[in-house]
């Protein structure tokens, strides 16, 4: 039984697997930095319902408001809607927009209720992708995936996934993200700037939203705000409501974009062709420093590892997720614990490691850089292990 299901779990996680095509998480410099902005529900799928209006119609409205001010404000980024008008586009397809846009940040928006509708509960929230904390956090998440149900294929497109089932939301266990800290990092963001927009700040969260899963690049779901409160749903169909909504995120996306784009280096990411030219032209030859198994070894040289997963929790070393590669280590990073195999001075070493033993395994894996015990920046990890060949 525990291998059937786990078999079912594989299946559904293949599907629910984020494109791999696009690799580069930043516009580079001189590039087009494209945004696709997600209102969520539509049409026959009015979200959640208040005494006076409707969830998707406040969604639209902020989402419009946003793209505006980027547009008339970043003459270098391309705004992109999911819709701009009350249709009802299923959940998949959101995301296959941004994916084949090749976005480099996907802005979906919604409104929060419960089941009262004299509650007085309010404030926004943002989340990213993962496994919920807590009950509250999967509730939220049932309620948004629960859109699926009104699609006609919902079996087939999203692999039997039950998003009423506490049981479906195992497969956000296991996840291969290597968007989520660029995530966290923007939900943050744009958290502050409610809090100084004078919101209550309900803070950052982790939830499995199938639209966030299917997207790959940096990505987050804004709650922004309660509809079944009165006065905060007078707040949020206000005009004034709506515009000082917008102008919070789009304050927050000026800063995330401003300062994540990366440094104007001859070398993109782990996996362009420039370094693959450094795998041609540097002799591989063994390093000084002995190859580290571990986080404990500290080396004065970059050390390259090969990130393959990322929990919410510590998980076994014999774990099936692991899919057989041993031994794996671990660090920790924004309240995530991201799983690591191989390490190495070598980058030409790590790279051919990951291409003969990982890309098959893990195909959204992915080379980061350790000094000194700290995490550092690829790009530059790299340009150093050339300069000390």
């Amino acid at each position: 039984m525990q291998t059937i299901r786990f078999y079912i779990l594989s299946v559904m996680l293949s599907v629910l697997m984020p494109f791999s095509g696009y690799q580069e998480t930043h516009a580079a410099p001189g590039k087009t930095f494209t945004v696709v902005i997600d209102a969520g529900h539509g049409g026959h799928d009015p979200g959640a319902i208040g005494k006076r209006g409707k969830e998707k119609n406040i969604n639209l409205k902020v989402a419009m408001k946003l793209g505006k001010l980027i547009e008339n404000n970043c003459a270098d980024t391309k705004v992109i809607y999911t819709r701009n008008r009350d249709v009802f586009v299923p959940l998949h397809r959101r995301a296959e927009i941004a994916n084949n846009a090749k976005a480099d940040l996907f802005i979906s928006i919604h409104t929060n209720s419960i089941a009262s509708r004299s509650s007085q509960v309010s404030g926004a929230e943002t989340y990213t992708l993962g496994l919920h904390r807590t009950e509250e956090n999967l509730e939220v998440a049932k309620k948004e995936n629960s859109v699926i149900l009104i699609e006609d294929d919902y079996k087939q497109q999203y692999a039997g996934f039950n998003p009423g089932s506490s049981e479906s939301y195992i497969i956000f266990e296991f996840m291969q993200d290597k968007n989520m800290s660029q995530s966290v990092d923007f939900a943050k963001m744009i958290q502050r700037q409610f809090k100084q927009g004078k919101r209550i700040d309900k803070g950052v969260h982790q939830a499995g939203f199938l639209v966030l899963r299917a997207t790959s690049m940096p990505s987050v779901l804004v709650e922004l705000g309660y509809i079944t409160n009165p006065n905060e749903e007078s707040y949020l169909l206000s005009e004034n409501g709506s515009t000082n909504l917008a102008q919070c995120i789009y304050r927050a996306f000026r800063n995330y974009k401003d300062g994540h784009r990366p440094d104007n280096t001859d070398i993109k990411n782990a996996e362009t062709p420039v370094q693959n030219d450094i795998e041609e032209t540097v002799a591989a030859i063994e390093p000084e420093t002995t190859k580290t198994a571990n986080n404990s070894t500290v080396s004065e040289k970059p050390v390259f590892k090969i990130q393959i997963l990322t929990s919410g929790k510590v998980l076994s070393a014999k774990n099936r997720a692991f899919k057989g590669l041993s031994p794996v280590s671990y660090y920790k990073e924004n309240g995530l614990i991201k799983y690591t195999y191989g390490a190495d001075t070598n980058y030409n070493s790590i790279l051919k490691l990951k291409r003969n033993k990982v890309d098959s395994k893990f195909k959204d894996a992915f080379i980061i850089a350790f000094k000194n015990g700290k995490k550092i920046n690829v790009n530059q990890a790299i340009k150093e292990f050339k300069k000390n060949k």
